[in-house]
């Protein structure tokens, strides 16, 4: 197994749920991550759909070292440089495409990169990624479509993203195939609003209890 690969499952591995952030202020993202860590989580997912995505990043990555901070919605080798240089220690796409099959080569940090369809999936593991982004999760089929997924890929493990919520997020868990979830319900924009804290907290503190097979 080589180091990326080891260093993508340890982050994965060490908590049910990756909160999914989508951040619009600057001054929000290290409270936010505060409140989540005091919840148990250590690795963040920071979409980059917001002008504030990449200098989030940087104010998690050098203020909260003992956090994993990751980017998300990469989808070309500029993003992915923009995030590494910002401080990313991971990167998730929805799909997978040359161009960040060419950069992730190339790069010390880990690709998780996004297959839904068995074709992507098959060449997904050709260019030797066998852990996944699944997304949209409930949009594309839900847990019974990634279910039927265990037969033909054993050995492929997914994220799932998209629609999931904390009520589902244990269903995803107990399949096979699932190593954890992406959820964006861990900080709603409400809450980020008020500036509540504590209820992101808790949020962060029932996701860090759901368990998996």
């Amino acid at each position: 197994m080589s180091q990326k690969k080891a260093h993508l499952l340890s982050i994965l591995q060490g908590q049910p749920v990756i909160p999914v952030l989508l951040i619009e202020r600057v001054d929000d993202a290290v409270p936010i991550t505060q409140a989540l860590l005091r919840g148990g989580i250590k690795a963040v997912e920071i979409t980059l759909r917001t002008l504030a995505a990449l200098d989030c990043i940087k104010a998690i990555a050098n203020k909260m070292p003992e956090v994993t901070v990751g980017a998300g919605t990469v989808l070309d080798n500029t993003q992915f440089e923009a995030a590494e240089k910002a401080g990313a220690q991971f990167i998730v796409s929805p799909g997978l495409n040359s161009q960040l099959i060419e950069k992730a080569a190339s790069s010390d940090i880990p690709l998780l990169p996004g297959a839904i369809t068995p074709s992507e999936i098959m060449t997904a593991r050709e260019k030797g990624y066998d852990i996944l982004k699944f997304f949209p999760a409930e949009q594309a089929g839900g847990t019974v479509y990634l279910q039927a997924l265990v037969s033909p890929f054993a050995g492929v493990m997914f994220c799932p993203t998209g629609g999931i919520s904390l009520p589902t997020a244990a269903q995803w868990l107990t399949l096979p195939n699932v190593i954890c979830v992406g959820g964006s319900w861990l900080a709603p924009k409400k809450l980020v609003e008020r500036q509540d804290w504590d209820a992101i907290t808790a949020l962060a503190t029932q996701a860090s209890q759901l368990h998996g097979h």
